[in-house]
């Protein structure tokens, strides 16, 4: 299987952070450091990267580019480099007790992230989401959807909280219902104490927060079908259990064809790949707390509505717990067959898309 350091000509690793990226270019067959150097974090100065790059690879389009952060600091980067016509991969997993007693400098780092690429298989590397287009757009829509339901969730609990502590006439031994909120939101001001008018005052303002979230998850998840639905993962809503916040998860994560280039890979993104757990005379597989935590998430809930409302699926149940499994073991199965699914769906579309 071949390497990066028998592929590439050059690679450059690339430490990124909020003001400034750091640049460090080697020679990939020897692991030798050309030059180090850092440019500011905007348009300007990742073309003058570019351009100093280019300099000193003699403009060799097969130079490799290793970026830390290519979903965050270093997306605008990635998809400048890109565009450029060369390839990106996020920076490999390093383990810090290597560096312990070495030092830690941002040159340091860029040189460590170029480095640690040189011995991976070319088919290894991480290859970075696409930042353009209906993903992106999705991914943007996903992650506020996120931010507004915690909010949301804040504010029903702030709001059973102050309800639970003061008598104002609402009986909250239960969580609050959608109900409830809108008779909370409607109150007037009372000829009370001076307290309980206080209380009564942020208990409205709380109700209206929580109202206007919710018309605003409303927005969003429409939005997000309207997208889903002119993607790859359009047949994914066809599906059982698959609505549309699901579907741009899956698709977010999975982003376009090539990036993930096997199920199992995809499975270990997902963070639904079986982790064995056997000891002794005992045989199994426990749940994966890695990957991506919101394709799991996705993949979770799929699991969970196919086990309520499915019933091809609740006879699987059954016939697992007759087996001895436990409904979590039984879910991470679930999970990793759904993922399966999600992955053939998405790269028969995306072939269905180019014959088009």
């Amino acid at each position: 299987m071949a390497i990066v350091a028998d592929t590439h000509p050059f690679v450059v690793g690339v430490d990124t952070h909020a003001r400034k990226h750091v640049y460090s270019i080697l020679i990939a067959n020897t692991g030798a450091v050309i030059d180090t150097k850092d440019f500011p974090a905007n348009a300007a100065g990742m073309n003058r990267a570019l351009a100093w790059v280019a300099r000193r690879t003699e403009a060799d389009a097969d130079t490799l580019w290793v970026i830390e952060g290519a979903a965050s600091y270093g997306a605008l980067l990635a998809g400048t480099v890109a565009a450029h016509g060369y390839p990106v991969v996020e920076a490999p997993r390093m383990d810090a007790k290597q560096h312990y007693g070495v030092g830690k400098s941002d040159a340091l780092d860029a040189h460590r992230i170029a480095a640690a690429a040189l011995p991976l298989p070319v088919a290894k590397l991480r290859r970075p989401r696409l930042n353009a287009g209906v993903r992106q757009a999705l991914q943007i829509l996903v992650t506020a959807r996120q931010s507004m339901a915690k909010d949301r969730t804040r504010s029903v609990n702030a709001l059973t909280a102050l309800i639970r502590s003061n008598d104002l006439g609402m009986d909250a031994r239960r969580a609050l219902s959608k109900a409830k909120i809108v008779e909370i939101a409607r109150w007037r001001t009372r000829n009370e104490e001076l307290a309980l008018s206080v209380a009564r005052a942020e208990a409205v303002r709380l109700a209206n927060h929580a109202q206007a979230l919710d018309a605003q998850l409303t927005d969003n998840e429409q939005q997000l079908d309207e997208l889903v639905r002119v993607s790859e993962a359009a047949p994914l809503l066809e599906e059982k259990g698959f609505k549309a916040i699901s579907a741009a998860k899956c698709l977010a994560a999975w982003s376009h064809h090539g990036r993930v280039r096997t199920e199992a890979e995809f499975a270990s993104l997902a963070g639904v790949c079986p982790i064995p757990a056997s000891s002794g005379n005992t045989v199994r597989f426990r749940l994966n707390r890695g990957g991506d935590r919101a394709l799991n998430s996705a993949l979770h809930m799929v699991a969970i509505s196919k086990m309520t409302h499915d019933q091809e699926t609740r006879t699987y149940v059954e016939k697992r717990r007759a087996q001895h499994k436990t409904d979590r073991e039984i879910r991470r199965c679930l999970k990793r067959y759904i993922a399966r699914r999600v992955f053939r769906i998405l790269n028969a579309q995306h072939h269905v898309l180019e014959t088009v």
